[in-house]
């Protein structure tokens, strides 16, 4: 007997999804290296912890796939991109991955919707709810560098900014306990 409860199209699009995840990980895994490596340790410490939120959010792509009755399929995960060149370059780049993470969500959610696949649909719900923190805490990154001065930002500000994302929550939550309300 099937027990595979998605179509191909969609068990595909999951798949690309979960390892798109695991590249965004790896990306903020490098850009995280890259502000240690530059003296910023708490940007690096944000960084390193927004690359195993990514991961979390890969494996919840894989555990619906599973059970759905599909098989996920890991491919081969590009290299991250050149080291930024300055903190505004970093985090814009953060900012550009994760609207493009969104324009990939939002696809799924089409699929899903063009397929009447109601399951995926709901699940993903959680994603686009997501990708609209994601997107404002990659927003938010951009305007605190913009106040300390951006580029031409003081040592001081600099410093400050970096104490402040330090400071920032450290517990990243599991995918597997997250839910709409708590994710």
């Amino acid at each position: 007997m099937n027990t595979k409860r998605l179509s191909t199209n969609m068990e595909k699009a999951l798949s690309d999804q979960m390892n798109k995840e695991i590249h965004a990980s790896h990306i903020f895994l490098s850009y995280g290296i890259w502000a240690d490596d530059k003296g910023y340790q708490g940007i690096a410490n944000f960084l390193y912890r927004h690359a195993q939120e990514e991961r979390n959010h890969s494996i919840k792509f894989m555990e619906y796939i599973l059970n759905r009755g599909g098989k996920p399929k890991v491919t081969a995960i590009p290299a991250p991109p050149a080291d930024p060149k300055t903190l505004t370059a970093c985090f814009d780049g953060v900012f550009k991955h994760e609207v493009d993470n969104t324009t990939a969500i939002y696809k799924i959610v089409d699929l899903s919707m063009e397929e009447k696949d109601w399951a995926t649909w709901n699940f993903m719900q959680w994603f686009v709810q997501e990708q609209i923190e994601e997107e404002t805490l990659a927003q938010n990154l951009i305007d605190k560098l913009k106040i300390a001065g951006g580029d031409r930002a003081t040592d001081e500000s600099l410093f400050t900014l970096d104490k402040a994302l330090q400071e920032a929550p450290n517990d990243v939550p599991l995918a597997q306990n997250a839910t709409g309300a708590n994710p």
